[in-house]
């Protein structure tokens, strides 16, 4: 019996010919960056994970906190939490720092670099708090399944992508582009939520259900806007330079104006304009801009293509 339990050699798995190829591609691979002497080393996903779940219980500290929190104890448990995720923060902004550093052969940056955006972005946290509690509200008052404010926090996929990205968000605009980006897709490996941390979000924002939503680096959404699920806000087209590479950073998504509410399964491609007011239905895809105030059915895209085509 003990002879049927005793695993098989290394040997007769081949894990040393595995190793040995393994290493050999590895080695290809960072000659092939001019990284040969010199491997990245990269911020942890699974550290940052730790800070996010750090900030988010010292923004929330009643209801992502403890659960027997006592209010005398409450500042003295935001301030453990803010110090445990901000020193943690520090060491993966640093990396990152001396990685972009060694990408583009420039100067190492001082430890001071790191310790300034540090601090700048905690400095934000207030304001993301102010931000997230218009979002709870926004989805409470969204959803006539909501019972409490309470529920949405804790239960809401929308609500954790956007505490995600509202992090994210601020980091990203700090220069801090690789350590937004891991955020981002934690979030969106958590939810199924895919928020760019370039994009900006004003406030009262509400992901409804939430799930294949997607929302690209250059989009532009106001104040009191809704969507739903599968809701794709993306780009038409990726303009190349001479030699063909794609030219990055350019706007290239939709501007949501304010009091937009997108229903499920729409896609709206391109810098094209949303305006106030305006509905988009379900399964829609557009590519052009509308006016304030409109109601934009696939009937009414099908509509506009047939006039189009007639002229």
């Amino acid at each position: 019996m003990n002879e049927l339990l005793k695993l098989p050699s290394d040997t007769t798995l081949g894990i040393g010919v595995i190793v040995q190829e393994l290493r050999t591609i590895r080695l290809e691979s960072l000659e092939h960056r001019q990284r040969r002497n010199k491997p990245p080393k990269l911020p942890s996903r699974k550290i940052l994970q730790s800070v996010i779940e750090s900030l988010s219980a010292a923004l929330f500290p009643n209801r992502l906190g403890l659960p027997d929190l006592k209010e005398e104890g409450v500042d003295y448990f935001v301030g453990h939490h803010l110090d445990t995720a901000l020193r943690d923060l520090l060491s993966q902004i640093k990396l990152e720092l001396h990685f972009s550093a060694d990408t583009t052969s420039s100067k190492q940056p001082s430890d001071e670099v790191g310790f300034y955006k540090t601090r700048e972005f905690g400095m934000q946290l207030p304001k993301i708090r102010r931000l997230l509690d218009t979002d709870i509200n926004a989805a409470f008052e969204g959803d006539p399944a909501a019972r409490s404010l309470d529920e949405v926090l804790v239960c809401y996929p929308g609500i954790q992508a956007i505490i995600y990205h509202r992090i994210a968000h601020e980091l990203h605009l700090l220069g801090l582009l690789l350590v937004a980006r891991i955020i981002a897709e934690i979030a969106h490996s958590l939810t199924g939520i895919d928020i760019h941390p370039g994009a900006t979000i004003g406030e009262s924002f509400f992901i409804d259900h939430g799930t294949g939503v997607v929302i690209g680096e250059t989009a532009v959404i106001g104040r009191n806007v809704r969507l739903y699920q599968a809701v794709t806000l993306g780009a038409k087209r990726f303009p190349t330079d001479e030699h063909g590479h794609l030219i990055k950073g350019d706007p290239r998504h939709p501007i949501i104006e304010d009091d937009v509410v997108i229903y499920a399964g729409a896609t709206v491609l391109g810098r094209i304009t949303i305006s106030r007011g305006s509905i988009i239905g379900g399964n829609v895809w557009l590519t052009h801009s509308v006016p304030m105030n409109s109601h934009i059915t696939q009937a009414s895209i099908q509509e506009r293509s047939i006039q189009h085509n007639s002229i």
